[in-house]
Parts: structure tokens; C-alpha cells; sequence
């Protein structure tokens, strides 16, 4: 059993440090999963879930025999969240493609805005969120700033159930989650994830174009059984017959 933990270690030197190979193909499924939710397939989320539980393993490096590495408990617990979202995620757009059968449509769901009430309990969510995990994150050991550890927890948990949910703006909360995330993970040493978010920043501004276009050229090809009133469009108002 030798070179299973060996390959489990398996490191790169670089400079005087080095890059472990799992934190890199941890990163590269969750590329894999981004493309796919970009296309709105439904294999992105058992796709992003593998590489989720790839990186738990990293960040919790201490644990798993890293005894010089920098924990980051916020990070470390948005994988736990992206696998506990990602099975409800994936369950909502297995339905929802289910009730699109038969309309031609290859993709999962249909993108949709979030209403404005909606978006304005985002930004209040990410922000009194990261006021409240800090406290807790900062006692329980996490690398500083704690803050932004704290703030990129938050913000993947919204854009993961923005994602969940169809609305566009998830990929907008992923822009400012690696705006923080960036320059956090380089401070750590956890230098493939954080090269992996400055592409992620691209490829999020790209996704969120995407979307918008697809939610301008496409109609859902039936109704929910429970219509969910923050899914209506910005200014959009319900008539009472």
C-alpha cells in the first residue's frame, strides 16, 4: 500500500517549496466542472464533486500529514459545503432536465434572473456572513487574513446555490469570491489554486455572458410544479387574475 501514499504525497519541487499533485488535480476537476456548468450539463456536479473532496484533503493538509502547512478551515469547509450543495444541485437540474424531456433542449435548465430582493439578500448574506465566521474561523486556527478566508466560504456557498437554482448572477459572486481568494491562497503557499482562481476570474466573467445570452434566446420548456417567486425577472411583476 506503499505507493498509494506515495502517490497520495506526490509532490513537484519548486523553488524551495513544492506543489502537491492532488491540490492540482483537485483544481483541474473543478475546471472540468465549471466548463460543464458553463454548458449547463449535468455531469458538472459529480465531476466538481470528486475534485471537492480532492481538495478538502489539501487544505486540512495537517491532518493528512502536512504538519508545515497553513490550514484554511474556510476553505477546507466550502468543500464540504460544495459537496452538500452539489448534491442538491445536481438533483435540481436532474429534474428539471426530466421535465424538459422531449423539448430537443441537451442542456439542463433554462438560466433565469434572480429577482432584486433576491440580490440585495445575497450582498447582505456575504457580507454579515463573513462579519459573523470571522470570530468563529480565527479561533479555531484559520490562516489570516481570516476575514477573506471567511468571505470566500460565504460567497462559494451563494454562487454554488445561485448555480443550483439557475441564476445568472452566480457567476458574478464567483468573481468577487476570487477577487479575495487570489491573493489569500498565494499568502498560504497554496500556489495551483490560486493560479486556478485567477483563471476561474476570466472564466466566470465568460460564463456570466454566457448565460445572460442563453436566458435572452431560450424559454423554459415547462413550468415547475411550485413556481419559486425570486426567479422572476428584474422588475418583473405578478399580475392576480
Amino acid at each position: 500500500m506503499q505507493w498509494l501514499i506515495d502517490l497520495f504525497n506526490w509532490t513537484i519541487p519548486i523553488g524551495g517549496g513544492g506543489l502537491l499533485m492532488r491540490e492540482v488535480f483537485g483544481n483541474v476537476f473543478g475546471l472540468a466542472s465549471a466548463l460543464g456548468g458553463m454548458q449547463r450539463k449535468v455531469w458538472a456536479w459529480p465531476v466538481g464533486i470528486i475534485g471537492n473532496v480532492t481538495l478538502l484533503t489539501v487544505f486540512l493538509s495537517s491532518i493528512f500529514g502536512g504538519a508545515d502547512a497553513a490550514n484554511l478551515l474556510g476553505q477546507a469547509g466550502r468543500q464540504i459545503m460544495f459537496i452538500t450543495v452539489s448534491i442538491y444541485g445536481w438533483y435540481q437540474w436532474q429534474k428539471s432536465r426530466g421535465m424538459q424531456h422531449g423539448s430537443g433542449k441537451s442542456t439542463a435548465i433554462v438560466p433565469t434572473w434572480a429577482s432584486w430582493p433576491t440580490r440585495i439578500a445575497l450582498v447582505v448574506i456575504l457580507v454579515g456572513g463573513t462579519l459573523a465566521l470571522t470570530p468563529l474561523f480565527r479561533t479555531l486556527g484559520s490562516f489570516e487574513p481570516v476575514w477573506a478566508d471567511a468571505w470566500t466560504f460565504v460567497g462559494s456557498l451563494l454562487a454554488t446555490f445561485g448555480m443550483a437554482k439557475g441564476w445568472v448572477e452566480f457567476w458574478l459572486i464567483w468573481v468577487v469570491v476570487d477577487i479575495v481568494g487570489v491573493p489569500l491562497l498565494f499568502s498560504a503557499g497554496y500556489y495551483a489554486t490560486a493560479f486556478m482562481y485567477v483563471f476561474y476570474g476570466v472564466f466566470t466573467l465568460i460564463g456570466f455572458f454566457v448565460w445572460a445570452r442563453a436566458r435572452a434566446r431560450e424559454k423554459p420548456a415547462v413550468e415547475t410544479l411550485m413556481p419559486d417567486p425570486t426567479l422572476q425577472e428584474p422588475g418583473e411583476h405578478h399580475v392576480n387574475s
